[in-house]
């Protein structure tokens, strides 16, 4: 009996042993496969220009912005025409603000806001791109002051720009220094959200709808700002040779974005948005939880390459980036590398001095340091 005893005890201990085994075999730790590592290991990035510098470096940027549109899948039509409506106006300190609507696509007529400078002839131009914030109420109101509108919208715009700007309204303030500007909403932001209402959770089934639909919310935003590009080449006061594009956070990733898919973005700014997958991927980093994620993503393009080396499609133009160091968002050792990656790129190409980046003391903020540097690196280049 007593060694009967002995072996149901050992039974059940080995048994304790083995359940606690089994719970350490669940694949899903904190949004990610456990295996993520591995998944990352086999990322090789044969795209990328570091994998092609047996190349001509024209034919590899042809080829690697093919891939970036391929991996876009089914996109909206360009508009047939634009048919520009002037809304409303205000006259401003040196420039008139415009609220307008036009066709950015053959599916979607927008509102915008167009900032003009006084006087005659053409000016350089800046395509503003707004952040993501997870904040869906204002869109273009986060880099244009709005006027007009509700106490609420008015209000949101004030306290938003206190918050990530540094009480700076960027738009109104490239347009006293001479710019045209537009800012249009992104899909899901101010006027082009719906009239139920959004929040954080409804940004998953967009984007599960556009994939079911053989395209991508990501693809769609970025097709959007190239409209966008577009049509602020297209108007008579515009020089169309010095457009350039700016945004920050989210604004930030699609500005580098937008340089690469469109040679008539001549110059772009990027704040606060630039990394690699190795140091994003991880399972402590926002982007592994879905959601905000799905308004910057490509589902095909890590097969091919990866955010810097999308970036490089743009070389040899002037292109910045800053990011903060103490931004939680973007681990500096990504953005070093991402940097090193470019930098080698741009110096590949003669062009050593028309990449500009830097690291700045702050966290995840377009401050008002930063707004004047970005101003004058475009005074510069455009």
């Amino acid at each position: 009996m007593k060694n009967a005893a002995l072996f149901l005890v050992s039974l059940f201990a080995f048994c304790l042993v083995q359940a606690q085994d089994s719970v350490k075999r669940f694949e899903i730790n904190n949004n990610m496969p456990v295996y993520y590592e591995q998944m990352k290991s086999r990322l090789t990035y044969p795209m990328s220009w570091q994998s092609r510098k047996d190349m001509p470096f024209d034919l590899w940027k042809k080829q690697a912005r093919d891939i970036l549109f391929d991996c876009m899948d089914i996109v909206q039509p360009a508009p047939d025409g634009y048919d520009m409506m002037i809304i409303d106006s205000e006259q401003r300190e040196g420039y008139k603000a415009l609220k307008i609507e036009f066709n950015i696509s053959g599916w979607a007529r927008v509102p915008a806001y167009l900032l003009v400078p006084d006087g005659d002839g053409t000016f350089p131009a800046i395509v503003m791109l707004h952040d993501h914030g997870a904040h869906f109420l204002i869109g273009k109101e986060k880099m244009v002051r709005p006027f007009n509108v509700s106490a609420e919208i008015a209000s949101d715009a004030d306290s938003w720009v206190a918050k990530c700007y540094d009480g700076v309204y960027v738009g109104d303030y490239f347009a006293m220094n001479g710019y045209v500007v537009l800012s249009v909403d992104a899909l899901f932001w101010g006027d082009r959200g719906c009239e139920e209402g959004i929040d954080y959770d409804c940004q998953q089934a967009l984007a599960s709808n556009f994939l079911q639909m053989g395209g991508s919310w990501g693809a769609y935003i970025n097709m959007d700002d190239m409209r966008s590009v577009d049509f602020l080449s297209s108007l008579p006061f515009v020089a169309d040779d010095r457009i350039g594009c700016l945004g920050y956070s989210m604004g930030g990733y699609r500005s580098w974005m937008l340089s690469s898919m469109t040679d008539r973005v001549k110059a772009s700014a990027s704040v606060c948005w630039m990394n690699t997958t190795e140091y994003l991927m991880t399972l402590d980093n926002n982007q592994n939880k879905g959601g905000s994620a799905y308004s910057m993503l490509l589902p095909r393009i890590r097969k091919y390459m990866d955010y810097p080396h999308v970036a490089c499609i743009a070389c040899p133009k002037p292109s910045l980036f800053f990011n903060g160091r103490y931004d939680k968002l973007f681990p500096v050792a990504g953005v070093s590398d991402s940097y090193s990656l470019m930098r080698e790129v741009w110096d590949n190409a003669s062009a050593s001095d028309r990449l500009v980046t830097k690291m700045w003391n702050e966290k995840h903020f377009f401050s008002k340091g930063m707004q004047e540097e970005v101003l004058a690196f475009f005074n510069k280049w455009l």
